[in-house]
């Protein structure tokens, strides 16, 4: 309101919260709606303070999306050298092996691009609107990419109760447009660097 930044308790008359159905169900959602609801203000211009807040949540979520890549990658390897076809692992065939020797290189990108964006956070080092934009638009495609792997190198699994890989596949989905799609940030790094964006 008016530009600015208030905290509003939900336990109150004029606050309702309208659960939404979410792709991810570990990360319930909501609509809020306010009617007339008391309010304690904390800042008059918040535009800053939002703009650094959704900087630092999309740098740190970069390592929530390596962390699905890394589990993926792990547990696909470990399903491939388990799985037997034509008498031996299928992580044997070459085709499977250079499908996860390219990922394993995306997964290391990412690690590296994550690790800046903290760094670049806690630091004050490097710029932070640079580093973080470069982290959502690298490692957002790689943790859906490393999920899709896993489920295709999965037997094609799809959406099973009996296997976690599903719940990956959601959350790298949910993530990557989470603090706005990879497009959207490089374009934004883009930008930052003086390169016209395709």
């Amino acid at each position: 309101a008016g530009g600015g930044l208030y905290a509003v308790h939900t336990a109150q008359d004029g606050v309702t919260v309208t659960p939404r159905t979410s792709l991810d169900l570990t990360r319930p959602l909501a609509t809020v709606t306010f009617d007339a609801a008391r309010a304690r203000a904390l800042t008059p211009d918040a535009e800053a303070a939002v703009r650094r807040a959704l900087r630092a949540g999309a740098a740190l979520l970069a390592s929530e999306q390596l962390g699905v890549a890394e589990w993926c990658l792990t547990e696909t390897v470990r399903y491939v050298k388990e799985r037997h076809q034509f008498n031996r692992p299928i992580g044997s065939f070459q085709a499977l092996k250079h499908r996860l020797a390219q990922l394993w290189l995306e997964v290391v990108n990412t690690r590296a691009a994550a690790r800046h964006a903290a760094d670049a956070l806690t630091t004050g080092g490097d710029e932070p609107n640079l580093a973080s934009a470069l982290a959502q638009a690298y490692a957002a495609p790689v943790a859906v990419r490393a999920a899709e792997e896993a489920l295709q190198l999965h037997g094609g699994i799809g959406m099973t109760w009996e296997h976690p890989v599903h719940l990956y596949l959601k959350r790298a989905k949910a993530d990557a447009i989470a603090y706005g799609t990879a497009g959207a940030h490089r374009e934004t790094l883009a930008g930052l660097v003086a390169l016209p964006a395709p």
